[in-house]
């Protein structure tokens, strides 16, 4: 499935709309290009599970907690990992024990130390102000969460 955001704030409001839908234990990892939309959909997400707090972007602190009435939230950012067994010094088997919400921003770098993701996120620009979001399923649970949100097209593209 695939949607298009004529700016950010729609994109947000995306990821707003998934967060309140979504069920734990969710993995997600959001993928895509620099400058792309990651963190706004990640604002959007975390807003809609519950964080009242300012949602930080984790660039430079690698990964950022919140509590929430649902549950604990995580987002982390992995950019600036150069291995994944980096993911070790963030104790970050401690945090897999617990159902959470797991938002991850280039998983990719941590390769191996991460598990499945319930969603893959992918983000693209298609046009100049446009993003394109692609959504790769890996559960059928996550399918359930889709379902409520309008507005994707199944062309394929």
């Amino acid at each position: 499935m695939a949607w298009s955001f004529p700016d950010p704030e729609a994109c947000y409001a995306w990821g707003k709309r998934l967060g309140e839908i979504l069920t734990l234990p969710a993995m997600i990892f959001l993928e895509g290009d620099l400058g792309v939309g990651k963190t706004t959909l990640a604002r959007g997400v975390l807003r809609g599970f519950g964080v009242l707090d300012r949602v930080k972007s984790p660039s430079y602190t690698l990964i950022e907690t919140y509590s929430t009435a649902r549950g604990p939230a995580l987002h982390l950012d992995l950019y600036r990992l150069s291995d994944g067994e980096e993911l070790e010094f963030l104790a970050i088997r401690d945090y897999l024990g617990e159902a959470a919400l797991w938002l991850i921003e280039w998983p990719e770098r941590g390769g191996g130390f991460l598990p499945e993701p319930d969603l893959r996120l992918r983000l693209s620009i298609a046009s100049p102000g446009h993003h394109r979001l692609e959504v790769l399923l890996a559960t059928a649970r996550a399918a359930s969460w889709l379902i409520p949100l309008p507005g994707g097209d199944d062309d394929g593209d």
